[in-house]
């Protein structure tokens, strides 16, 4: 009964830096076997795997965002973060949190609108 939630801006300037926190609750993020993970889909488009960062604190972002993302977790709030710098309108999409279990996502927060105008 893990439940997720993205919160964070809805609208972001381009160049700027898009910061979005992921709220666990049910289940504790540092609990051995996940690893907890960040999705996006742009319109029209279909999901696109950014990272994630597992229950022992080690990250793994995507060749794609490793340039310009970092995750970072707050065991404290259980919660974990996507930071993504220099965001172009390309970036606008619906951002998603999930858990990630050893053969798949298991659970899923609502996702959150981020678009990136001037």
């Amino acid at each position: 009964q893990v439940q997720l939630q993205e919160s964070g801006p809805g609208l972001v300037k381009p160049s700027q830096m898009l910061s979005l926190a992921c709220t666990v609750s049910g289940g504790a993020i540092t609990t051995n076997g996940y690893a907890w993970g960040w999705i996006r889909q742009a319109p029209g488009k279909g999901l696109e795997w950014m990272g994630a960062i597992k229950y022992d604190g080690t990250t793994d972002v995507t060749p794609l965002f490793k340039s310009r993302a970092s995750i970072f977790w707050d065991t404290s709030k259980n919660q974990f973060s996507l930071h993504l710098s220099s965001v172009t309108p390309e970036d606008t999409a619906v951002y998603y949190c999930a858990r990630v279990i050893p053969y798949g996502l298991d659970a899923w927060g609502q996702g959150t609108q981020v678009t990136v105008s001037s």
